[in-house]
C-alpha cells in the first residue's frame, strides 16, 4: 500500500492590478512583497501561478522574498470560469443577475474552465505520495479560489459564485489522508496594512 501525506495548498489571489490588467499598480506590488515576506516561515517547495501578466508578477515578486523556491506557470492556474451553474441552481431572485455577469465573459473561457477546473483539482488538491508533507502556493485569480474552496467544503458546483477573495489575500487548505479538507485560512489578510486591504472588492465592502 502506497504512503500518502498531507498537502497545504496555498492560495493567494493575485495583486491589484492596473486597468487594462497588463502589470501590478504600485499598491499591488506592495502587497506582493508584503504576501512573500509573510510566507519566508512557510516550507514552500514551489509556486505555481497562471500566465497572465498579473499572476505572473505578483509570484515573481513573492518569489524574491524567498529562498530559492522556484515558479512554475500553469494554465490550470489561470483565470477561467469554472463553472456555469443552470438557472436552477441559482436562486430564482438573482439568476438573470448571476447568468447575465458570467456572460461577459468571453465564450472560450466559459468553455475551456470546466476542463481546466478539472486540470486544476488533479494537479493542486488531495494527499500526496510519500511520508513528508507537500506545501504548496498556487498564485491566481479570485475564480478559481473560489472553485477550490467550494470543492473542499463539498459545496454545491454553483456555489463557487460569491466567494470573493482581495488581492494578495492567502487560504490555506489542507488534504490529509483521510480526512475531509480542512480550509485553515480563508482571505487572511493580517499581512497587508489597512490601505492595502480590501483591494478586489466593492467599495462598501472595505472594512
Amino acid at each position: 500500500m502506497t504512503e500518502t501525506a498531507a498537502r497545504y495548498l496555498y492560495l493567494a489571489r493575485h495583486g491589484e492590478a492596473s486597468e487594462d490588467e497588463s502589470t501590478l499598480t504600485d499598491n499591488g506590488r506592495r502587497q506582493a512583497v508584503l504576501l512573500g515576506q509573510r510566507l519566508r516561515k512557510a516550507p514552500l517547495t514551489a509556486i505555481h501561478h497562471g500566465p497572465l501578466a498579473r499572476a505572473t508578477e505578483t509570484a515573481r515578486l513573492v518569489g524574491d522574498q524567498l529562498d530559492g523556491v522556484p515558479l512554475r506557470v500553469s494554465p490550470s492556474a489561470g483565470d477561467y470560469v469554472p463553472y456555469v451553474p443552470r438557472r436552477e441552481e441559482l436562486p430564482a431572485e438573482s439568476a438573470d443577475a448571476m447568468l447575465g455577469f458570467l456572460a461577459q465573459f468571453p465564450a472560450e473561457e466559459r468553455e475551456q474552465g470546466p476542463g481546466l477546473a478539472a486540470e486544476a483539482l488533479a494537479r493542486f488538491t488531495g494527499p500526496v505520495d510519500g511520508d513528508r508533507p507537500l506545501h504548496e502556493l498556487v498564485v491566481t485569480h479570485n475564480f478559481l479560489i473560489a472553485w477550490l474552496v467550494r470543492e473542499a467544503l463539498e459545496a454545491p458546483k454553483a456555489r463557487w459564485m460569491g466567494i470573493n477573495h482581495a488581492n494578495a489575500g492567502l487560504t490555506v487548505i489542507r488534504y490529509a489522508p483521510g480526512r475531509a479538507p480542512a480550509v485553515l485560512f480563508l482571505n487572511d489578510t493580517g499581512h497587508l496594512p489597512d490601505d492595502l486591504r480590501w483591494t478586489g472588492f466593492p467599495p462598501e465592502l472595505h472594512i
